[in-house]
């Protein structure tokens, strides 16, 4: 029944998104189907990947289904809870807590060492994607948030990109003044505010923002920070929600004011770092900047399993959808092919084979390499769950549309939290 559940729905959506990768289907041939999300760069060196995985697997054939991130995870849940997923999926590191165990299943991929080995990872690393003794996917790479500055735009108002926070306060007015009301230092959107939230209060107080299921930051603290949220908007440091939106767009990479450099600066993950520098018009360049030293005595933001490959609970070929992973995380052709367009492999082998390549000096792997020598926090797999973010995006927004103060903004996200958290 639960295959049949949405059935209809879900084949319409991936419809938009989902190609064969070339050849002719045989009879003979054992068809698995492929899913992830990302930018097109992403989807380039995927599809081209496995094409080279057909052409070595003549016996498997590969159907790819892609898109980009927004409204995957809801496609994803729906998919997943119909029965209907593909048997190989890009996963996001919290789908492995955050779906609901009777009905969503991934497959243990602990006991599948004929096809795919799991020795090329570290233990804490797999424990993080390990529930109830099952390894249910492999992680493809660590993430944090970091500042990307376009340093053209920074130039253009007489200014070095910024190294500390105060330095970036004092750039508002600057831009505000010498390039015009449309130039902001720093876009934030609602959830990239909850993130630089963190980051600050976790600078400042040195606490995880949840530890053992439970907020760890009292109403006032949370107040505190907000207070810097508003006094960036206030200070021309950050453009206000309405202008983020109006920008029409889902991700800083698709909007004309990063392409074009009215926006001097986004807060992302390091593994997103090429896509964000490849949208740039010609003449921007992009670098990555610096943690702010003035904002605490500790080391804020945290770091999270970027992504990670899992198979299908509900697959009929775990063997090829083994050797589909296998292939893609430590074989040369494929990681060569793949480089760290998901960030830096954490599988050993592949880490190598990039490093031999001269595959770990460009952007992204910079910016990794800031980010894990950093941050000294880790994420709640419960962070992004749809009820927290539902929070997150109702105090942000109420705030930067005057509808909640400072104070109420506080109050609202400190209950919300804690309410989704407890259930109570």
């Amino acid at each position: 029944m639960r295959k049949h559940l949405l059935a209809l729905s879900i084949a319409v959506v991936f419809s938009l998104s989902c190609t064969a990768c070339e050849g002719s289907r045989d009879a003979k041939q054992t068809v698995i189907r492929f899913s992830w999300w990302g930018g097109d760069s992403r989807h380039r060196v995927t599809l081209a990947a496995v094409e080279q995985f057909m052409a070595a697997n003549p016996d498997i054939r590969v159907e790819c289904e892609y898109g980009a991130w927004a409204g995957w995870e809801d496609t994803t849940a729906t998919a997943l809870y119909a029965g209907t997923e593909a048997d190989v999926m890009q996963v996001n590191w919290n789908w492995l807590t955050n779906f609901d165990d009777e009905t969503v299943r991934f497959m243990d991929l602990g006991g599948m060492g004929q096809w795919l080995d799991l020795t090329q990872y570290d233990a804490e690393l797999l424990s993080l994607c390990t529930v109830d003794d099952e390894v249910r996917c492999v992680p493809v790479s660590l993430t944090g948030r970091v500042l990307f500055w376009n340093q053209t735009t920074f130039a253009s108002a007489g200014l070095d990109v910024p190294r500390s926070y105060a330095e970036l306060l004092q750039a508002g007015e600057i831009f505000r003044t010498k390039l015009g009301d449309a130039y902001y230092p720093l876009a934030l959107g609602w959830y990239d505010r909850m993130l630089f939230l963190v980051y600050m209060l976790e600078s400042k107080y040195g606490m995880d923002w949840t530890k053992d299921g439970k907020l760890q930051y009292s109403q006032a603290q949370i107040a505190e920070g907000m207070g810097w949220i508003q006094e960036m908007e206030a200070a021309h440091v950050i453009p206000p929600l309405k202008v983020v939106i109006g920008g029409g767009t889902d991700s800083f990479d698709k909007d004309e004011n990063w392409i074009t450099g009215r926006y001097g600066g986004i807060f992302e993950w390091d593994s997103s770092a090429g896509k964000f520098q490849d949208s740039l018009a010609k003449g921007q360049t992009m670098v990555v900047g610096d943690y702010f030293t003035d904002l605490g005595s500790y080391q804020g933001g945290f770091s999270k399993i970027a992504m990670g490959f899992a198979i299908s609970g509900e697959t009929e070929h775990p063997e090829a959808c083994a050797r589909l992973i296998s292939y893609l995380v430590s074989q040369e052709e494929a990681v060569k092919t793949l480089g760290i367009e998901r960030g830096v492999p954490l599988n050993q082998n592949a880490y190598q084979i990039c490093k031999e390549a001269g595959l770990l000096g460009d952007m992204a792997a910079l910016a990794n390499q800031r980010m894990e020598a950093w941050v000294q926090f880790a994420a709640d797999p419960r962070f992004e769950e749809s009820a927290l973010r539902t929070v997150y995006e109702d105090t942000f927004m109420g705030l930067s549309y005057g509808e909640y103060t400072v104070s109420q903004a506080a109050e609202r996200l400190y209950a919300g939290i804690n309410t989704a958290l407890t259930g109570e």
